[in-house]
């Protein structure tokens, strides 16, 4: 089947259930700060699960486009894509486990024909700890269900993937429980980390089997849960029935939800027998690749994965381009131009010749026509976009390439980046062709230093690196410091400044963290910044050698370069008392200008967007209300 045809057979199967079938959502997230794209098909539907009404009813299906950033790096072998489709079905407190499995049993292998022996699924084995059962109803709904298919489903307690890889699997056994890393749902992860007040819930997904054979660098033997590629995951249901309380314990929710993800492609996949993911899913435009370049997929092993880079990377560039994500240096237009540029490189191996590139967006519309037809409507703006894109990027190349040549053995990373605009990724590629080793790790680590510098340079400009020296940039300045403060005190000390911007407005700061603040973690530091700003705290600055502020503990900008005599500001110490950072709230090397007290903070303190800013950075701005 095709993924057209597949997905009409989805839609139109829970449709005669029930449900009322709505169109995808944007990849760009409507309402949410905390993510730069729609990444799975739960998300829009997030305000839903936590208890809000439908507009549509209790009972909602739908395909939904997503778009994952990670994925970038994996693309090239024949099972990672960044952009996919989630087949989805929801009950909003209506139906249960006992319609859910049967419904996706009877879509895989009557609907689409897939074969039941090749089916295997895993179920959750109970949490002692936090007094969560095992979920024996699931594994009882699944052996009915195989039963009646002449399948008699054994039963397997895996438990840790670690035990799947050393234990495998024994004849006839199609349904496995694993720990809760395998087969429990909340947005916080496993029931530990859950916060008071989130939902969660133990899963069941579905995974079939390719019939490859199990590679041993994975594990001693294969289980479902192996990542050798022999076992695909197709779909997940989640059963969200449990609320996390106040002391720690787990209740039932007053409405329990059914939260289906199946991945469209994958599912295509399997009814191909084929677990070649972009051979499957993105034919027509490795069709118009060969046209290209003369040469034909998997011909030649060496070109086979630029074939698949090409080929995803363009579709994903058309459908963020569709919903209006261009080209840029950061946030989510860098991740466009990342996809575009890499694309090109690819494209040239292949033998693509210049201002061809623009000409795969046609191929993708005519793929989609039917379930996005905005794309087909945008097809010249898509095309143009690309095709500036790609010149923009030719010119970064042929200079860049021009400077790599002459370095040889020795590939400056850093000065590539930092003065020809050349990717650090890029470099890291062609360095590996050359049998060359480069750190992206501390190639990273220079180019942030750099802009550290770069930033204090600019903030000669202003007075205390401000945009202006207004009273309200100047209190916005003042609460930049305990909101870092706070920060390092609910998220953890390893927390640090690493940019700012600070308007009469409002205050920016980004900081190194790698995931995202609960709301219960938001809040505390909402309390604590405003715990300060009632105890009404002196700010004193004093000017002391480097070292000794460095002694005292005094928190600097990441990569900054300081003079050996610094101004730093204490908020909360006592009047001539000594100069220690634990007599302090906040001690931060730092220009000025700022309040003299704190109590001069009129106003709420309030995070108004936390979101993430690049990898491993967050990003929170804040007013005072």
């Amino acid at each position: 089947m095709t993924l057209n045809e597949v997905r009409r057979a989805y839609l139109e199967f829970f449709k005669a259930h029930g449900h009322t079938v709505i169109p995808s959502s944007s990849l760009v997230p409507q309402n949410d700060p905390t993510t730069l794209f729609t990444g799975s098909g739960m998300q829009p539907m997030v305000p839903y699960l936590l208890g809000k009404d439908h507009p549509e009813g209790t009972r909602i299906a739908d395909s939904q486009k997503a778009f994952r950033t990670d994925d970038i790096e994996e693309v090239g072998d024949n099972r990672h894509t960044t952009l996919f489709e989630m087949l989805g079905n929801w009950s909003l407190g209506d139906y249960f486990k006992r319609e859910q499995l049967p419904w996706v049993f009877e879509f895989l292998t009557e609907k689409i024909g897939l074969d039941p022996e090749r089916l295997y699924v895993t179920a959750f084995i109970g949490d002692e700890k936090n007094n969560l059962p095992r979920d024996t109803e699931s594994v009882e709904i699944w052996q009915k269900l195989f039963g009646e298919k002449g399948i008699t489903a054994e039963v397997a307690s895996i438990g840790s993937e670690a035990e799947g890889y050393e234990r495998g699997m024994k004849e006839g056994e199609h349904i496995f429980y694993y720990e809760a890393k395998k087969n429990w749902w909340s947005r916080a992860g496993t029931p530990d980390k859950m916060p008071a007040g989130e939902p969660g819930g133990p899963d069941s997904e579905m995974f079939y089997d390719f019939g490859t054979p199990h590679d041993t660098a994975f594990g001693a033997h294969c289980h479902p849960n192996c990542d050798c590629g022999r076992f695909l995951e197709i779909g997940n249901s989640v059963f969200m029935q449990y609320l996390k309380k106040e002391d720690g314990s787990f209740g039932l929710l007053p409405k329990q939800n059914v939260d289906f993800g199946g991945g469209l492609e994958r599912i295509t996949m399997a009814t191909t027998l084929n677990p070649d993911i972009i051979e499957v899913c993105h034919r027509p435009i490795l069709d118009h690749l060969e046209k290209l370049s003369g040469k034909k997929y998997g011909e030649n092993k060496e070109e086979v994965r630029s074939f698949r880079i090409v080929a995803d990377h363009i579709k994903a560039s058309v459908f963020l381009i569709a919903d209006g994500v261009l080209p840029a240096k950061s946030d989510r237009g860098y991740f466009v131009r990342r996809l575009i540029r890499r694309s090109v490189q690819h494209a040239d191996k292949l033998g693509i010749g210049e201002n061809s590139f623009a000409a795969l967006v046609r191929p993708v519309a005519e793929m989609y026509q039917n379930a996005y037809p905005e794309i087909t409507e945008k097809v010249a703006v898509i095309e143009k976009v690309i095709a500036e894109e790609e010149a923009q990027f030719r010119k970064t190349l042929t200079n860049g390439l021009r400077e790599l040549e002459k370095m040889g053995s020795s590939i400056d990373a850093f000065m590539l980046s930092t003065t020809y605009g050349f990717p650090i990724e890029l470099t890291a590629e062609i360095a590996k062709e050359r049998g060359l080793s480069i750190n992206l790790d501390t190639v990273q680590k220079q180019i942030e230093e750099h802009q550290a510098l770069s930033r204090a340079g600019a903030a000669q400009k202003f007075a205390g690196g401000l945009a202006d020296s207004s009273e309200q940039t100047v209190k916005y300045h003042t609460a930049h410091h305990l909101l870092l403060k706070a920060l390092q005190m609910v998220l953890g000390p390893e927390v640090h400044q690493r940019g700012s911007n600070i308007t009469n407005e409002r205050l920016r700061i980004d900081f190194s963290y790698s995931q995202k603040m609960t709301p219960e973690q938001i809040a505390e530091v909402e309390k604590i910044v405003n715990e300060q700003i009632k105890k009404a705290l002196p700010v004193e600055q004093i000017m002391m050698p480097k070292e000794e502020a460095e002694k005292v503990g005094a928190e600097h900008e990441f990569g900054a370069k300081y003079p050996d005599t610094v101004s730093v500001y204490f908020i909360g110490r006592a009047p001539m008392g000594p100069l220690r950072g634990e007599d302090a709230f906040s001690v931060e090397f730092c220009g000025g200008p700022h309040l003299s007290n704190t109590n001069e903070l009129i106003g709420t303190f309030k995070i108004i967007k936390e979101e993430a800013s690049s990898a491993g950075i967050r990003r929170i701005k804040a007013v005072l209300e």
